[in-house]
């Protein structure tokens, strides 16, 4: 049986960040580069597998953790 990943997303903080590593350090090939809006996808990809890519975005943002405004109950 084969197994074959087509595409995968990696969740980043810094952009130039890992564009240097996947880039820089892996040897991956920048298959796209683009920003939009204060936003910014890059794709990568070994150059040996054109048909596999990894598309590198921005880490969502942590929620804050819920408060609450009403004392707990006392039973």
């Amino acid at each position: 049986m084969d197994i074959t990943i087509h595409s995968t997303f990696l969740p980043h903080d810094d952009p130039d960040a890992s564009l240097a590593f996947y880039r820089d350090t892996l040897g991956f090939e920048v298959r796209n580069d683009v920003g939009y809006g204060g936003m910014r996808w890059i794709t990568v990809g070994p150059a040996d597998q054109p048909g596999t890519s990894s598309s590198c975005t921005r880490r969502p943002p942590t929620p804050a953790p819920p408060t609450t405004s009403a004392a707990p109950s006392s039973r």
